[in-house]
Formats: structure tokens, C-alpha cells, sequence
């Protein structure tokens, strides 16, 4: 049996949009639930960054983590359920950036839940505390660039434990 594609200008939409599309990527979706509620996502004291910072940045982490992790095709729900950043904002200084203070005892925490969906079925899915409290021991932020490194650091760490077995696949 043959199949033919149509002709003319719809034709012409139609292969354009194939070849546009591409290969399939891994899709990461990124939701807060009552990020108002969250633990520490955002500077108290006026100065730093804004909520809406915080959470467009973390959305950047997880989906250039999943872009790197994930095999074409597959798709990662998570769902951010609290966030307590690394540090302690310190008020009182008026800097553009704020002042955030970092200490052994004040390590980041991330609590998600997440379901991995590869054709459609559901192959993985749980909730999970992601955190480290040697965070200080195992990165080094003198050469980071961007936010919220030491949540990078974490995450990272996070998706190389959660998605082992979807590394270097593609």
C-alpha cells in the first residue's frame, strides 16, 4: 500500500512542520504547589530576589537537568512542594542582591513529587526530600555561575540517583 501526502501548499506546511519538529526531547513540566507557603524561596527583607525569580530559575535547573538526563520522548512531571534555600537571608543590608548567609547547618531542601511518563505510561513516580547536608564539602560556588548553586548542586545530584539508568542514552 502507498501512501501519499498531499500536494500544494498544505503539503508543503505539513513537511515543514515535520522536519521543524525534529527528533522527540525529553519534556520537563514544572509546577509549585502554594509556592506563597514555601519554607524560604524568596528574600523577607526587601532586598534579593523576588519569588517569581527563585522559581523561574529552579524551572531553568530542572528542565536543563532533565534535557541532559532524560531519554527523547519521555516526559517529567514534578511538582515542587516546598523549598528552603541554602543559607539565611540577613536583613539589614540593602545590597540589589540581598545578603544570604550559608552555613553547614543551614543546608538547602527541595521537596517534590515527580512521575516520569515514557509513551504515555507512567515508569517511575514517588515524592522525595532532596537535600544534602555536607553541601558545603562537596561543591565549590567560586566558580559557579547563576543562582541558587548550591539547589543546582542538589538537584543534580538528585536526577544522577532518581534516573541512572536514562544517562547518555540517545
Amino acid at each position: 500500500m502507498r501512501t501519499r501526502i498531499a500536494g500544494g501548499w498544505a503539503g508543503l506546511a505539513l513537511m515543514a512542520a515535520l522536519l521543524a519538529a525534529g527528533p522527540a526531547r525529553a519534556e520537563v513540566q514544572v509546577r509549585y504547589a502554594a509556592p506563597e507557603r514555601f519554607t524560604d524561596a524568596e528574600n523577607r527583607f526587601a532586598s534579593g530576589q523576588p519569588l517569581r525569580v527563585t522559581l523561574a530559575e529552579l524551572t531553568r535547573i530542572f528542565q536543563d537537568l532533565g534535557a541532559a538526563r532524560l531519554r527523547p520522548g519521555e516526559r517529567l512531571d514534578i511538582t515542587v512542594l516546598d523549598i528552603d534555600l541554602a543559607g539565611f537571608d540577613r536583613p539589614g543590608f540593602s545590597t540589589p542582591t540581598g545578603v544570604r548567609v550559608v552555613t553547614d547547618a543551614t543546608p538547602p531542601r527541595i521537596r517534590l513529587a515527580y512521575a516520569l511518563r515514557r509513551g504515555g505510561h507512567i515508569v517511575a513516580q514517588g515524592e522525595d526530600m532532596v537535600t544534602d547536608i555536607n553541601f558545603l564539602l562537596t561543591s565549590n560556588p567560586r566558580f559557579s555561575t547563576g543562582g541558587l548553586y548550591y539547589e543546582r548542586q542538589i538537584l543534580r545530584d538528585w536526577f544522577a540517583r532518581r534516573f541512572p539508568e536514562t544517562a547518555n542514552r540517545r
